[in-house]
């Protein structure tokens, strides 16, 4: 037991697996999977985290930093169990969430009903006061009306309340009154003003996403609480750090009240991962593949930076014509990580329609029971099931033995709900589960680059995630991508790219400044007082100055347009060259530029990153060593690869025998988080760093 060397704590919770990854000074890293607790999410993470120490021989004291991604606050949404909340808002502005924008995520369904709001009409206030468009009190706030509001809201069992008020984002003061005396005579209250979280233009794009942080702030503060009181008792006293949905971390105690800002955590923090390795192996341009128990996530990452979108809606699903059809969930304008999320993964449940096709997910056998193979009660068939019976993965265990599989119900079960009803063989029936999936999936990877204007096949995919190395070479090769990278732990790549991501605060400002001037004092004036505020936030966060970078983008549309594209603006950029910024970037996109079209600067943001020092950072490209060992020859075994190639034998093999030159396909090899699927036309090589490379023959 050392107790020299200092370590850092990665948890993603997922909804089918929780992943911790234990990484010392020394880049010696300890990893544990185990199945998640969605009842309790923190049972799991304190469950795992003291097995992990306990096997790495680890006392709590030597922890310095616990980084923490979930889908607790999404899944808090999806399923209605956030807070009772009130909304107080301007006077004619109260059905400002039931208007929405007009969008359906079906154009011709008559009948589409949308998301219920989350303040029931009832609990929305209007209130007597005014703000003009230029930031000029016309009207101040009566406090007497608010007590009489916020009374009504206590007696309706309210215990959170959004303050959304209009033109408030260029002058906060009226709600700034409004929360400060909620605050004051109602303690017990949790209170979200909308210029604390977005303080920008669009009234219901505003409102929804100050609603839905108060939605879910008390559910964060009592998660947050719990977790780090559970971690205090076991004698870890080392701050927790949150994934945000924009791919940096904040504090928990940011994350308690911002709530709305670490909603896509779990995601988002394979991106961050991904991100560190671009920048490493110098491969600017990366698409990357997430595969799970429950969902595939995709996003694209390129020259180094992942592509981010200023707005996004949980809850919809991904609409079958486009992407950029939305109406279909709860619009948050957050800046965040732009992942497309589907509901297919290897717990995804194989059913069959009335006509006797079959389609996989987006319904999932979840953590309990999980897959047949589990040998857990499960009684549905699902895509980890046809993985097995196509000799994917292992037919006696997984996770290295602490996960034995039942292969003889997974067959039974099988032919009797999905092989025998399609008067199928069984391997050609699991072959084609694995490819409905693959397609799935395929739409995921599309609409994060298809749909951008980027061609597919330009990109080298990265694959991570318990089931993405399984189908990322057939999914790769649907999609014409020639190049794969799996990283090292790709079943916990998640956990390890928390501890490689920055702290990180963005913050936004409205201007709708139009004028085609040349000098650029008053643009250059707004962002020096968001870098201020930025550098006040991390200073108030305990952060040395010395540490904290800043970056800078403006929203930028033609005059007329109703959404924005984000472009990054170096300093002292003059308006002309804004002009060529954003038209690049929507010729680009679009496929088209007006050059006739006057632009308009709509909002401007700056990201502030608290660069972690060099002697905490964990490096991702040396932490293969200490995992990858000989374990001695491991049987061959028979795997089906579709009609062309039929059932044929394969060697099964570990990263530590894959060489630096390419070996020729097909081989499976198998980890503690994952096995990997190297088809008959693919090779396959390792790097300095452990990472494997994965190549499709000509």
């Amino acid at each position: 037991m050392s107790a020299e060397v200092n370590y850092r704590i990665g948890v993603d919770v997922g909804g089918t697996f929780t992943d911790i990854v234990l990484v010392g000074e020394d880049s010696k890293l300890f990893v544990k999977k185990l199945s998640s607790t969605p009842d309790r999410y923190d049972d799991a993470i304190i469950d795992g985290i003291s097995s992990i120490l306990n096997e790495a021989g680890v006392l709590a004291v030597q922890v310095k930093e616990v980084c923490h991604s979930t889908t607790a606050a999404t899944n808090a949404v999806l399923e209605r169990k956030g807070a009772r909340v009130g909304l107080i808002t301007t006077s004619g502005f109260r059905d400002v969430l039931e208007l929405r924008r007009l969008r359906v995520p079906t154009l011709y369904d008559l009948f589409y009903t949308p998301p219920e709001p989350l303040v029931p009409r009832y609990l929305r206030f209007e209130i007597e006061e005014r703000v003009s468009a230029q930031g000029k009190i016309l009207k101040s706030v009566d406090l007497q009306e608010v007590l009489g509001i916020v009374n009504d809201l206590v007696n309706e069992g309210v215990d959170s309340v959004a303050i959304c008020l209009i033109n408030s984002f260029t002058n906060p003061e009226n709600e700034q009154v409004i929360g400060k005396f909620i605050t004051e005579r109602f303690p017990k209250l949790f209170v979200t003003i909308s210029t604390d979280v977005i303080p920008a233009i669009r009234e219901f794009e505003r409102t929804s996403t100050t609603v839905a942080n108060a939605y879910l702030m008390p559910f964060m503060n009592r998660y947050i609480n719990s977790l780090r009181e559970r971690l205090s008792g076991m004698g870890i006293k080392a701050p927790i750090s949150v994934m945000q949905s924009s791919g940096g971390m904040i504090t928990s105690q940011m994350a308690a009240v911002k709530p709305i800002f670490a909603l896509e955590s779990g995601p988002v923090a394979g991106v961050a991962g991904a991100t560190y390795l671009s920048r490493k192996m110098d491969i600017p341009d990366l698409l990357t593949f997430d595969m799970g128990g429950t969902t595939t996530k995709a996003a694209v990452i390129e020259n180094g930076n992942p592509y981010k979108s200023g707005e996004y809606e949980i809850g919809a699903p991904i609409s079958r014509s486009s992407r950029l059809v939305k109406g279909g969930g709860y619009l948050l304008m957050v800046r965040a990580v732009d992942v497309a999320e589907v509901g297919a993964g290897g717990g995804s449940v194989v059913s069959l329609d009335k006509g006797g096709s079959f389609q996989v997910g987006p319904r999932s056998s979840g953590a309990v029971p999980g897959p047949i193979c589990y040998d857990r009660g499960g009684k549905e068939p699902t895509t980890s099931d046809a993985n097995i019976l196509l000799g994917y993965l292992n037919p006696e265990f997984l996770l290295g033995g602490a996960l034995k599989v039942n292969l003889e119900d997974t067959r039974r079960i099988f032919e009797a709900k999905v092989s025998n009803p399609l008067k199928l063989g069984l391997h050609e029936t699991a072959f084609g589960v694995h490819q409905v999936a693959n397609a799935s999936m395929a739409r995921a990877m599309r609409s994060v680059t298809t749909e951008r204007g980027r061609d597919v096949r330009s990109f080298t995919m990265v694959a991570f995630g318990g089931s993405g190395p399984c189908h990322a070479a057939s999914l790769a090769a649907l999609l014409g991508i020639r190049k794969i990278i799996i990283p090292a732990s790709p079943g916990l790549f998640s956990s390890l790219g928390l501890l490689a991501a920055d702290q990180e605060h963005e913050f936004v400002r409205s201007l709708m400044m139009n004028r085609g001037i040349a000098h650029v004092e008053e643009l250059e004036d707004q962002f020096m007082l968001l870098e201020q505020e930025s550098l006040r936030t991390f200073q108030v966060e305990g952060y040395e100055a010395s540490n904290i970078n800043f970056t800078r983008h403006a929203d930028v549309h033609y005059i007329g347009q109703i959404h924005e594209l984000t472009i990054p603006i170096p300093d002292l950029t003059p308006f002309n060259e804004i002009k060529e910024l954003f038209e690049k970037e929507h010729e680009r996109t679009y496929g088209y530029r007006s050059i006739n079209e006057q632009i308009e600067v709509v909002n401007i943001r700056v990201t502030g990153r608290q660069i972690i020092p060099k002697v905490r950072q964990t490096d991702l490209t040396t932490i293969g060593s200490s995992l990858y060992n000989y374990v001695g020859k491991k049987p061959d075994r028979k795997a089906y690869f579709g009609q062309g190639w039929g059932l044929i034998e394969v060697p099964v093999i570990s990263r530590y025998d894959v060489d630096l030159k390419y070996r020729a396909g097909p081989a499976i090899i198998e980890e503690y988080d994952t096995t990997i699927v190297i088809p008959p036309d693919w090779s396959v090589r390792r790097d300095s760093d452990w990472n494997l490379i994965l190549g499709l023959e000509s």
